[in-house]
């Protein structure tokens, strides 16, 4: 019997040390990303503006970076807040940790060199070479022109500073190993020519990050493939209540009826001049798709998303958009 307790005493000692091992290889071989580029980024007018379009309508950046509003229907960005961060993610909504979007305007980005930003932006390490958990969704932003993050990046550098400070984000146990080895070098394309419709709009719905959102995860939070775009993630809010996504695919219980008209109308509506954003009261719907930035993108661009949404594989799943606390 002693002998049978010293073989596990050495079994569980050599899993010790195994474990211990492994952690401190994660820790330091990892996150595996090239160093910063050495960039300096022209941040001409055009490029600003160009900037301006894709994070607050495209890759919509300012819709976590922001303050949103949920007093009001799909949250828009307060006035005065938008780059300055401080949106939280936590186990109330399903997160396996705490994680703050962080402050991207001047104030908060001072110690950033536009090669440390590129890096970020796609690969999601930070200048002191710590991971960011994917929510910030830069294996996406990682496939976009070079271009594109040039422009996002001359932006937020013309944002009006605001100092506040914004907490450092904490995973739970083991995740903060693993989270180390989701940072992936970028793999960067190019803007297909508008006349290619359909690449076009594959390009425009990578930089949205539709899939994320429209697609269901399992329990670690990683999407899952076989069902991309179909809708039914799950997002709990703080009172109990769950919002899911909807099926975008070009099925019946998708868009398949849908006409290119009536998806450009959809995200146009929020634009009209007579419309005004309905009061949320605690308890009742509300979207965290936000309808009103993606409102202005141009119609163009809609139209090549949509013209790419028709094309992927159609799936089949009615999905109940809400489920209020109570039930």
């Amino acid at each position: 019997m002693k002998r049978f307790f010293k073989i596990i005493g050495y079994l569980f000692g050599m899993f010790l040390i195994l474990l211990l091992g492994s952690l401190i290889y994660l820790q330091f071989a990892f996150p595996n990303v090239p160093e910063p580029e050495d960039l300096n980024v022209t941040y001409s007018q055009e490029r600003i503006e160009r900037g301006a379009y894709l994070a607050n309508h495209v890759t919509v950046c300012m819709d976590c970076h922001s303050t949103r509003d949920f007093s009001l229907f799909s949250g828009p960005p307060a006035p005065g807040t938008i780059g300055k961060g401080g949106d939280r993610f936590d186990h109330s909504m399903g997160f396996p940790g705490v994680f703050y979007a962080k402050n991207i305007t001047p104030e908060g980005i001072s110690d950033y060199t536009d090669g440390e930003l590129y890096r970020v932006i796609t690969t999601g390490v930070t200048n002191d070479n710590r991971p960011m958990f994917p929510l910030m969704p830069y294996l996406y932003y990682g496939k976009m022109d070079p271009e594109d993050i040039y422009s996002i990046i001359a932006y937020i550098r013309s944002l009006d500073p605001i100092a506040y400070e914004v907490p450092d984000s904490k995973a739970d146990f083991p995740l903060n190993f693993i989270l180390r080895t989701i940072p992936q070098e970028a793999n960067p394309g190019k803007i297909p020519d508008k006349s290619d419709q359909v690449a076009y709009g594959s390009y425009l719905t990578n930089a949205a990050g539709c899939i994320e959102c429209h697609t269901p995860a399992d329990p670690q939070g990683q999407i899952i493939m076989e069902e991309s775009f179909s809708g039914g993630r799950e997002f709990a809010n703080p009172d109990g209540s769950i919002t899911r996504s909807s099926n975008i695919t070009p099925d019946l219980t998708g868009i398949e009826s849908w006409d290119e008209t009536r998806f450009v109308r959809q995200f146009k509506q929020y634009q009209d001049s007579g419309y005004v954003l309905p009061k949320i009261q605690p308890g009742e719907f509300n979207s965290i798709m936000p309808w009103t930035m993606y409102s202005g993108m141009e119609e163009e661009d809609l139209k090549a998303i949509f013209a790419y949404l028709r094309t992927i594989r159609p799936y089949s799943k009615e999905v109940v958009k809400f489920t209020p606390a109570s039930e």
